[in-house]
């Protein structure tokens, strides 16, 4: 009787349908929404890719994609998106897309598998990405990298991790130069609501809805912090500025952080911080992975062209 009552009291309290559900009693479910995969790719990308081990204590990996046919190459450290709390450097959708972005902006990418929200609310992921910058510039095979063309770079959740990881580790006499960063639709939030979080239109199978967003919010952040704390309202960016760190913020048009993104934009600008705004017409949040239509793969192409000329420079 005693086993039963207690399967009576176990409760969800948070649940992205298809993503994520947590109960009462800490446990967390997550769906393989998305199959991992491992490090194989096409011979005739011209890209080796191989998994290492960061922190045996944390957990903490990455996956490293190295061209093979440059040296001095542009570095990338990669976070994938989830909200904080969904996603891995192994799902096949980033594996095929950080591949590709390697090849084709011939660059280093070491994307990386950081722990995720609830069971590690935030720091954690911005520490486990202070900890793999640091780790990087001490690897052999990144004798192949430009170590003054360091880039953070991530989307969704992953490009707020780079900007808080960037505002952490852009000091010169530390950490040593960030060139820059790239941040594919950035997920920011705040208590206030943006015109586009209220009135854009989703489609069912939407990669992010607000409803989804304020749960990802509610799970990542430290308890009792609302959704204007800095790590989710970003405030000031004074850091990247004196490193003289450029910035690329890649909007997506139907995204419905479209204009939280822009605000986002405009605010380093006025700070001072040199930024590289781009708009993709027609497509949401996440197309660049999830996204198979015609359209989408035409703004991918588009995407990945930006993201070669920003780091190329």
């Amino acid at each position: 009787m005693r086993g039963k009552a207690s399967q009576h009291k176990l409760q969800v309290v948070e649940e992205i349908e298809g993503l994520i559900k947590v109960y009462n009693n800490g446990h967390v479910e997550r769906p393989e929404i998305v199959p991992s995969v491992g490090c194989s790719l096409a011979p005739d990308l011209g890209v080796t890719c191989r998994d290492a081990t960061i922190d045996t204590y944390t957990n903490l990996w990455a996956r490293i994609y190295v061209p093979t046919a440059a040296n001095k190459l542009p570095l990338l450290l990669y976070f994938h998106g989830g909200g904080f709390c969904v996603g891995a450097a192994s799902w096949a959708c980033y594996h095929e897309f950080l591949a590709t972005l390697a090849a084709r902006a011939s660059c280093a990418v070491v994307s990386v598998n950081y722990r995720l929200a609830p069971e590690h609310p935030l720091p954690a992921a911005y520490d486990d990405g202070v900890k793999a910058a640091i780790w990087v510039k001490q690897q052999e095979w990144a004798g192949k990298c430009d170590f003054s063309r360091i880039f953070l770079a991530g989307d969704s959740a992953g490009a707020n991790i780079a900007y808080n990881v960037g505002l952490r580790v852009a000091n010169p006499i530390g950490f040593g130069a960030i060139k820059g960063l790239v941040m594919i639709q950035p997920f920011f939030g705040g208590e206030a609501r943006t015109r586009s979080e209220v009135c854009s239109a989703q489609p069912p199978r939407s990669a992010l809805t607000l409803a989804a967003a304020d749960a990802y919010w509610r799970m990542a952040l430290p308890a009792g912090a609302g959704r204007d704390h800095p790590w989710c309202n970003a405030g000031s960016a004074a850091e990247l500025r004196r490193a003289g760190a450029a910035v690329m913020v890649c909007v997506a048009e139907t995204d419905i952080l479209r204009d939280r993104n822009l605000e986002f934009s405009g605010g380093l600008a006025r700070e001072g911080v040199r930024v590289v705004q781009v708009m993709s017409k027609g497509v949401g949040h996440a197309f660049q992975i999830l996204n198979k239509s015609h359209l989408a793969k035409t703004r991918l192409h588009e995407l990945l062209s930006h993201v070669k000329n920003f780091v190329g420079r």
